[in-house]
Order: structure tokens, then sequence, then C-alpha cells
């Protein structure tokens, strides 16, 4: 069957045949669909963005749109067409057969994914980094859910309407002072330096702080300072508290039982153990000074990234959790009966958040 490589510029939506939803993004003033690409038979991803609903959002959605049109890497999220559809802005992209990672975290894996994915998801993540950051771009947003996982087990960066340039009127900028707008749901991940907004600014170091975070969510099931008010999450940054991976090396029973039970953890989480070198790589992207972090090409040189060359592909890693496949939909009389697709357990679609 033909795939679909996005080169056509005569898109619109009669050209897509709509399955079943997916789940939501943009703090839910957008919708993602499970969709059939019909020329060419594949099957994607619909995001549609309401632009009576998004309103303060237009400039959020059309610089992605825009920056991420531009950028051609394997790990970062390709939209094969974007287009206007009467109040809708419709962006069509892979479909990623595990959708994020916070929705991996939530149905599976609440205590953490399996080190040797975790290692192969950073790699993905990290490569994605070094190539947007020699582009002249800071993330500024890099989260479990905005790292989506496909079907075949790669990992890709989304999330680019928060990006900012680091190059201003042709030189490259040693720091930058702009905050990032409508960034409530990213704060835990930001750095110190970017949240403080002091005369020093920040760098592209500030991705690699936020790198550390999902480290710990991936490896957690949650992310720090989760539950925090933010004003005691930004005092504990700029002081310089590290967050860490939770294994028996870094909490023990009786800190457990003296927590008083706020933070009761299961026997997995207290009998697990972490690498030495794991620790170590989430301990160096949360140092508190950015110049004491390393930079994204710096941290794939790491030994842990080594270790995955003999560790299973990232499908079986991530067992049980099972991917929607492309052959979904391709069964006409199953693509007319939406309720029964919507109704299929194994497809589990209902209340995902797609939040790319």
């Amino acid at each position: 069957m033909a795939s679909y490589d996005g080169r056509s510029c005569d898109e619109k939506l009669s050209n897509y045949q709509t399955v079943s939803i997916l789940g939501h993004c943009f703090d839910s003033k957008a919708m993602v669909y499970l969709a059939k690409h019909i020329p060419s038979g594949s099957m994607v991803a619909i995001k549609k963005f309401d632009m009576d609903k998004i309103k303060k959002g237009i400039d959020l959605v059309e610089s992605e749109i825009i920056l991420t049109r531009q950028l051609c890497h394997p790990h970062i999220i390709n939209y094969f067409a974007a287009f206007v559809a009467g109040q809708e802005v419709c962006v069509a992209t892979p479909l990623m057969g595990y959708g994020s990672c916070r929705d991996l975290l939530v149905r599976h894996f609440n205590e953490g994914l399996p080190e040797p994915a975790i290692i192969t998801i950073i790699r993905d993540v990290l490569d994605a980094l070094v190539y947007i950051h020699d582009k002249g771009y800071i993330h500024r947003a890099i989260r479990a859910s905005h790292i989506l996982v496909s079907a075949d087990g790669y990992a890709c960066l989304a999330g680019m309407r928060y990006a900012c340039p680091i190059v201003a009127n042709g030189k490259w900028q040693r720091s930058i002072h702009s905050f990032p707008a409508t960034t409530e749901k990213n704060l835990n991940w930001l750095s110190p330096e970017l949240l403080e907004q002091n005369l020093q600014g920040y760098n592209e170091k500030s991705d690699i702080y936020s790198i550390g975070i999902v480290l710990c969510e991936l490896a957690n099931g949650t992310e720090p300072f989760s539950g925090m008010s933010k004003t005691l999450m930004l005092t504990e940054k700029v002081r310089g508290w590290k967050p860490q991976l939770l294994d028996r090396t870094t909490v023990s029973k009786e800190e457990n039982l003296d927590s008083g039970g706020d933070c009761e953890m299961s026997t997995n989480v207290l009998n697990r153990r972490f690498s030495d070198d794991l620790h170590e790589l989430t301990g160096q992207c949360l140092n508190r000074d950015m110049y004491d972090r390393p930079s994204a090409s710096q941290l794939l040189a790491h030994p842990i990234f080594k270790t995955i060359k003999k560790s299973l592909p990232l499908p079986e890693l991530l067992k049980p959790a099972l991917p929607l496949n492309d052959r979904v939909g391709y069964d006409t009389e199953e693509m007319k009966n939406f309720d029964m697709i919507n109704q299929m357990t194994e497809l589990d679609l209902n209340s995902c958040e797609w939040d790319f």
C-alpha cells in the first residue's frame, strides 16, 4: 500500500476519513483524531485547532506549524500537511502508535518505565535536541507528554509552539531573557534560571535541566514537584535542590514510614535499583548552574547509551502496552461504525491526552 509522504500541497479535509477520537491537546482546545489519508490509504493523526476557542493562542499555533515544518529530523514530529477547514486549523502528523510517554506512564507504568526503555527514549530526544540547538532554537517545553513513541519504537519530540530562537539580528545570543507564553503547564519542567528571569538570562542548557526532570518523570512515574505549590517549587529550584530517581538507594523503608504515608511507595519502588550511570546522568542534567550542565551532544557521549545496544527493542520493553496498529481502519465496514471502533478495548482510544 502506498505511504503518505506529505509532499502534496493541495491537502484538504475531504482527503481524510476520520475513524475515531484519540484525545485532546492544547489545553483541550484542540482535538486529535485517528484518520485515514484516502489518497494513500495510510493511517495518520489529525489535530484540529478550534480557532474560535483558542483566540489568544493563535500566534502559538501559527509559530508551531511554521517552525515544525521547517525542521527535518527523524526524532522530531513531522507535519505532513497543514490546512484550514472552516474555523479549524488542521494538521496531519504520523500516527505514533504508543501515544506520548505520559500516556504510557498513566496507563501501563504508574511506577515508571524500565531503565532500558528510559535510556532508549532519552537518546532519541537528545538526538533531536542536538539538531534543534544547532538550528538556533531552545525548546522550552520538554516533558513526557511532548515525547511521542511510534509503533516501531522510536521517540519523537513535539511541542514546538513554546520554542524560541537563540539567534537575533544574525547573531548568536549568549543568553535569552524572554519568558514563554502560556507556560503554566510546563513550570515543573523549566530550569531555575528560566523561571528566575534575572539579568543572567538563560540559554539552550535550560533544555538540559528539563531532560533531567523528564528522566525522573519516566523513572518515577510522575514529575518532580507534582502537587507542590508553584512558589515552593521555584524556591526549591533556585536554592539548588535536585530531584532524584526513586529506588532503594535514594528512599529507605524507614524514610517512607516517617513520611506519615503522604508519599507511600510500593514495595516495587523500594526494592528496585537504577544503575549508577542513570543516577549520574540525571544529576548532571539537574545541576543548578546552567554552565555546569553538559550539552545535548556531550550527554549523548555518556557511557549509558552504549548499554542499549544489547537491550531489547523498545516495543518489547514497553509490553504489556500495545500500539495502535496501522491496520486499524483499513476495513471499510469498520470505519463506517465509529461506535464499534470506540468500544474496541484493545485500542483504548478514549480519555487520552495527546498533548503535543
